[in-house]
């Protein structure tokens, strides 16, 4: 039977877990943000990123993988705690917030297809041409610009 102190005592050393997260979630954070970028929907990188990390560190400490719930307390205070901090820097300085999310990528500009950004984005034409459709747009003359937004969406600005 399990001492109830044990399930309390971290097994490993709490600075080596905050430095296990933090290199885990940086590095995650730079693969999703260059490799993965458009892919997520409506949340952001880092949001996505938080929940898979918070869901695996959550299970590991439920299911006893580190011995004591101090130890998956602890990385799921340091993913939060890093979360918070990227969302505060991103809201307060500019530079963060282009770091973090993509800028804006034209696909349409003045009824025009952009081929560099659809092969970079690997959408094709018949992709793009449904999501115009969506917005009530049939004819790539109707738009002044049609941009690939950070969350996956595409904006569209109609001529006038």
């Amino acid at each position: 039977m399990m001492n109830l102190s044990d399930l309390f005592s971290p097994d490993q050393p709490l600075l080596e877990m905050v430095i296990r997260g933090s290199a885990i979630y940086w590095f995650l954070l730079i693969v999703f943000r260059f490799v993965l970028r458009r892919d997520v929907g409506s949340m952001s990188m880092a949001d996505l990123l938080f929940i898979v990390l918070v869901a695996d560190a959550s299970s590991n400490a439920m299911q006893g993988e580190y011995r004591s719930v101090t130890n998956g307390v602890t990385l799921l205070a340091t993913l939060i705690g890093w979360n918070y901090l990227l969302d505060l820097l991103g809201y307060r300085y500019a530079w963060v917030a282009r770091v973090l999310a993509p800028p804006p990528e034209p696909l349409v500009r003045h009824g025009r297809l952009v081929a560099r950004t659809l092969r970079k984005e690997r959408i094709s034409v018949d992709e793009l041409m449904a999501k115009l459709r969506e917005h009530g747009i049939d004819d790539l003359g109707l738009v002044r610009v049609a941009l690939l937004e950070a969350d996956g969406k595409i904006s569209v600005i109609r001529n006038r």
